[in-house]
């Protein structure tokens, strides 16, 4: 076993708006309602950002973005992703990968999974692999009122 290794949880919800196209995985879904949120409301960056952070034990998405920080009204969830790898970096974690479970009804996910891993892998500087399920009609996101989604984060700490 390698102590070096650690595994960060990332998990976030949304319910959809009234108006807007929706940010998921750093794509523009111009067919599906826009996320609620304080930010741009992606649900997947903001598993990742969870995810890598509390891998590296340092807080979570709402100490850095929270609703507190007027200046992140709007921030693209890519944007937010980039912060946080630049924030670990400097303290020395390096990101080995993270992998991401959509949980929604629309969009269809798989349409765009090759280009949303481009984007996301890109922002963070390490793989980033995307699956889509949905709930089988339960909760939520089977009665189509918003998007889950749960990541995972793999680092190798200083």
């Amino acid at each position: 076993m390698n102590s070096k290794l650690r595994t960060g949880i990332g998990v976030d919800a949304h319910q959809f708006g009234d108006s807007g196209p929706l940010a998921l995985a750093g794509l523009v879904w111009p067919e599906t309602k826009k996320l609620v949120g304080h930010s741009d409301g992606d649900v997947v960056a903001h598993t990742i950002c969870d995810a890598v952070l509390s891998a590296c034990q340092l807080g979570d998405v709402g100490s850095f973005f929270g609703v507190d920080k007027p200046e992140m009204a709007g921030a693209s969830g890519v944007v937010m992703i980039s912060a946080v790898r630049d924030f670990v970096i400097a303290r020395g974690f390096a990101i080995n990968n993270v992998a991401v479970q959509i949980v929604s009804n629309s969009p269809n996910v798989s349409s765009r999974r090759d280009e949303a891993q481009d984007v996301l892998t890109k922002a963070l500087g390490a793989p980033v692999s995307i699956a889509g399920t949905t709930s089988d009609a339960m909760g939520f996101t089977g009665r189509g009122e918003g998007v889950y989604a749960i990541a995972t984060a793999l680092v190798q700490i200083p």
